[in-house]
């Protein structure tokens, strides 16, 4: 049950105060893609590259965040958009706390990807594409997730059993199952760059 006895409580610290600290914009990097498209390790190498040039950030891998604040949901569309929303949740308190945030969630619904962009304001939800083609994907399944899907042992398997819907306008489209790691890193970096959210 929802409770009504809640009150908004504002700080005296601002997000633009908390951004000028940080010395950078923050903003949420929403990598989407099928399982074993390669978000995970991007994500983990832009973090290093930002971190290196003392930018705050922090990642939420959709892996890591159901061991602990969503590990009671599972994998059923209801469940997937719960998690999409509570991760929106997550990230945008990151975004007022003036971090940039990189999410790896597959987020296989457009809808789930749109409710995302508007908790935040304009240019702080970057939806990134992590666009492979599901036989590369396969070709790489570290967990071994695609041959169990086929096999009938996982149900609602996104781009077996479930479907993933492309975003239609994402601001950044890396074809992952194509280029170097390096080349993927330089893509998002430049594009921060160009669109000034790094001093």
């Amino acid at each position: 049950m929802m409770s009504t006895n809640i009150t908004w409580h504002d700080s005296q610290v601002t997000k633009a105060e908390r951004q000028k600290l940080h010395k950078h914009q923050s903003a949420i990097l929403w990598f989407t893609g099928l399982s074993a498209s390669g978000k995970s390790t991007l994500c983990v190498a832009i973090e290093k590259r930002l971190h290196e040039h003392g930018i705050s950030t922090y990642i939420l891998d959709g892996d890591n965040v159901r061991h602990g604040l969503n590990k009671g949901l599972g994998f059923s569309p209801e469940d997937r958009s719960e998690n999409i929303r509570r991760i929106g949740e997550v990230s945008k308190l990151f975004v007022d706390a003036g971090v940039i945030t990189l999410t790896a969630f597959i987020s296989p619904y457009i809808k789930d990807r749109d409710t995302v962009r508007k908790l935040v304001e304009t240019k702080e939800f970057i939806e990134i594409y992590v666009k492979c083609n599901i036989e590369e994907c396969e070709r790489r399944d570290p967990k071994g997730l695609y041959e169990k899907a086929r096999n009938g042992e996982i149900k609602d398997f996104t781009g077996i059993s479930a479907p993933y819907e492309e975003p239609l306008n994402p601001e950044i489209v890396i074809e992952n199952d194509k280029q170097p790691i390096d080349v993927s890193v330089d893509q998002v970096i430049n594009y921060l760059l160009e669109e000034n959210y790094l001093c």
